[in-house]
């Protein structure tokens, strides 16, 4: 198993220039993937690129 750094909403906010309401959307609407551990939402690194390659595609 690889190392995985999972990143909290909050930095998926930053990275992506969008409010915790948006990033609790694109989670609960299953455009990207996450883990709960406990109470806290994690978004692994790689859904992010996954989520953001995903979008660029639709662009093109």
């Amino acid at each position: 198993m690889r190392d995985e750094e999972l990143l909290t909403v909050v930095h998926v906010m930053a990275r992506l220039k969008v409010g915790r309401s948006t990033v609790y959307d694109l989670i609960r609407t299953r455009r990207l993937r996450s883990v709960a551990i406990g109470r806290c939402r994690r978004i692994p690194a790689s859904a992010l690129r996954d989520f953001i390659s995903g979008q660029l595609e639709r662009a093109a």
